[in-house]
């Protein structure tokens, strides 16, 4: 089966040839691109009849967007990745009368919460105009409610009892399970996705007497892996070579003090936690437990449930102010990316999100706060350990795939969070010459060679470049992106 962290494609350029700024390529996939008829490119999207979802408002959203894009190449990828989890991963039904949606993360036919949730959060504004599309997301909301009420520890769920590679983890495997791995973000993602949900649709009919006994489910984990009570029911070990894919200590992790913080076992890039209390999932914890508060007293009438929420909330928050927030010798007050309660500090940021660059974009600070303008400048420069600068482009990195691998993530979570046109226009340039050709964003690329890259389809980031260009657009600035 296929993983996460082996899916290595070498700069095989079986799809495209070669092609770098702003030359033209030939693409031998598909033939029916709304801008296949520019400068050489051809759409790299699967035929119409063989794409898993269209959307009107999305198809509308492309021959907008492309016709204003002077620069061919930038055009040509934005076709590509703007609808690719809908071309490629979702798989929508209706179950009990209900929506249901099962999205794939790519390469890999597994249902990641933090994936999926990401992976159409870039058409909610779309709705409006798109009332299938509207269902589907829907149906992506309700999925996850049942995937927590299923296990909310897990990280990936298979589509059915079908089984998985890690199926011999030493945890509380079940075939419906691709993954088990206890990461914060997965569950605040979920929360994220069904209140902006809400908040753009207006429709209610997601909260159901399921979604708020999986609300539940969420505050009860959170309380449970601040381990006030003990180390809590989670554990977790894994028969590997690779470190960061199992646990110390009988599968509990590092120890931790109970402060008030979050345990997270593992990080978004589904590796393991160094010093278990990973900053930036709490503070997203932090936002997600404030977004409860709101639906349930705006929607579901639950102001007991609501008021533990905002109490949480503040702890949680109390905590990261007094444990996590520290001087760094270079940069003054910033956030640190993993402590333990007990004063250990780990400096360092990684690509996945959340990490410490994406916390304005997630709600979680303001971007103008004094201690992320610091905490930003340190992620991306030397002094953070996978940062990674190099002939083809500089980025941020992680341990998931190692040395000199840049992740397209991280460059664009730094324009998501810039006001500094330079910044975003650097950023853009490299995403757009850093595809080997593909027209598509990848997982990571080596830094002195974008040929070296892994996962071709890989949806999350693929869509996310889409949000990327479109958002540049619609504040005004594609003057800048025919400019680059």
């Amino acid at each position: 089966m296929v993983t996460r962290r082996n899916f290595l494609k070498k700069g095989s350029l079986g799809l495209a040839a070669m092609a770098i700024g702003n030359q033209a390529a030939t693409v031998v996939a598909g033939n029916n691109g709304y801008f296949s008829q520019n400068a050489g490119y051809t759409s790299n999207r699967p035929e119409a009849s063989g794409r898993n979802f269209t959307s009107k408002a999305v198809e509308e959203t492309i021959k907008n967007v492309t016709k204003q894009l002077k620069d061919p190449k930038l055009a040509w990828m934005f076709e590509n990745c703007f609808p690719n989890t809908l071309d490629t991963t979702v798989h929508y039904r209706v179950q009990e009368g209900r929506p249901d949606t099962f999205v794939y993360t790519g390469d890999i036919h597994a249902m990641w919460l933090r994936d999926s949730a990401a992976q159409v959060w870039p058409y909610l504004s779309l709705m409006k105009k798109d009332e299938p599309l509207r269902m589907l997301i829907a149906g992506v909301v309700n999925r996850h409610t049942k995937c927590i009420l299923f296990d909310p520890y897990a990280n990936a769920f298979n589509d059915g009892p079908t089984g998985s590679e890690w199926i011999s983890d030493y945890t509380d495997m079940k075939p419906e399970l691709h993954e088990r791995k206890w990461e914060i973000d997965s569950l605040c993602y979920t929360v994220r996705l069904a209140y902006h949900y809400w908040k753009i649709s207006g429709d209610t009919s997601v909260f159901s007497k399921d979604w708020e006994q999986a609300a539940g489910l969420i505050v009860k984990t959170f309380k449970e892996q601040q381990r006030r009570d003990g180390l809590g029911p989670y554990r977790f070990q894994r028969k590997t070579e690779r470190q960061l894919d199992t646990l110390c200590n009988d599968g509990y992790g590092a120890p931790v003090k109970p402060v008030g913080l979050i345990v997270s076992s593992f990080r978004p890039s589904d590796d393991a936690t160094t010093l278990n209390f990973l900053i930036p999932s709490n503070l997203f914890a932090v936002t997600s437990l404030k977004q409860l508060a709101e639906i349930s007293t705006k929607v579901t009438n639950n102001g007991v449930f609501a008021s533990e929420c905002l109490a949480l909330a503040g702890e949680v928050q109390a905590a990261i102010d007094n444990c996590a927030v520290v001087d760094h010798l270079n940069y003054g007050k910033v956030y640190a990316f993993e402590t333990d309660g007990f004063g250990n500090r780990l400096f360092m940021d990684d690509a996945n999100v959340p990490n410490l660059l994406s916390l304005p974009y997630l709600g979680c600070v303001d971007r103008n706060d004094a201690v992320y303008r610091n905490t930003r400048k340190f992620v991306w420069s030397l002094d953070n350990p996978y940062f990674f600068k190099g002939t083809a482009a500089e980025g941020i990195g992680g341990p998931h795939i190692g040395f000199d691998m840049i992740w397209p993530m991280s460059l664009i979570m730094k324009v998501m969070t810039s006001d500094d046109d330079t910044e975003i226009k650097y950023c853009i340039k490299t995403l757009r010459d850093t595809d080997a050709g593909t027209g598509f964003m990848h997982e990571s690329f080596n830094k002195n060679d974008p040929r070296k890259f892994t996962r071709s389809w890989f949806a999350w980031t693929n869509t996310l470049f889409g949000e990327l260009i479109l958002k540049l657009i619609n504040e005004g600035k594609t003057s800048l992106l025919n400019n680059l």
